[in-house]
């Protein structure tokens, strides 16, 4: 069994969570309190030096980063989530990297400002919230174009890009974010929720700050 670094609230544990239970790969979570500061503990920093979650351990084998460790773990199991032909898995790379580097990065900006900074009392940057927002407007429809022509971000069966951008996507309503209007993609969000790898974890996001008490 492997062994996961981290915390429910994090969406990057989330990813690794929600692939492990697509694969059917049991895991351990040891749960790592962000708000207390235990990922900058000497024991965590030695796992992870730049002190982030997750974290796996398979064995005597240790790797950080929530989509190396997907990609580990599709790759071992021999997965099609994960395809090994190679114009298949670029175009699965392709939109896992389109939303890392365009959804990701607006969807933190958003979250960071609406839901982290009140509760760790952290100001709120005004200007970064709006750029979050004006770049989520720009890439929502790329996404909802895509989810018209098809059923899964690449084709027809589920992939680590899927599993990608659920992750992104899950701390959405939490933060006040709303792409409701976008209908292909909210058909797609709430069929994903609704996949055992999902409700394995949570029904919905809601739940993990319901438990914390936020």
């Amino acid at each position: 069994m492997i062994k996961l670094y981290g915390a429910e609230v994090s969406n990057n544990v989330n990813k690794v969570r929600f692939t492990a239970n697509a694969l059917g790969v049991e895991y351990e979570l040891s749960p790592i309190n962000l708000f207390e500061g235990e990922q900058y503990s000497k024991d965590f920093l030695k796992l992870n030096p730049v002190g982030k979650v997750p974290v796996m351990q398979d064995g005597n084998f240790t790797l950080f980063e929530s989509m190396a460790i997907s990609k580990y773990l599709a790759n071992k199991h021999g997965s099609s989530l994960y395809p090994q032909e190679l114009q298949q898995r670029a175009v699965v790379d392709q939109w896992i990297d389109f939303c890392d580097i365009h959804v990701q990065t607006a969807f933190n900006r958003v979250s960071f400002n609406r839901l982290i900074a009140p509760m760790i009392g952290a100001e709120i940057d005004q200007n970064s919230l709006n750029f979050g927002l004006e770049m989520l407007d720009k890439y929502f429809p790329v996404l909802d174009a895509q989810l018209g022509q098809s059923e899964y971000l690449t084709g027809s069966e589920l992939t680590l890009a899927d599993i990608n951008l659920l992750s992104i996507l899950d701390p959405g309503e939490v933060s006040g974010i709303d792409f409701s209007i976008f209908q292909n993609l909210q058909n797609w969000f709430q069929k994903m929720k609704q996949q055992e790898f999902y409700t394995k974890c949570h029904s919905d996001f809601k739940d993990i700050m319901a438990a914390m008490g936020k």
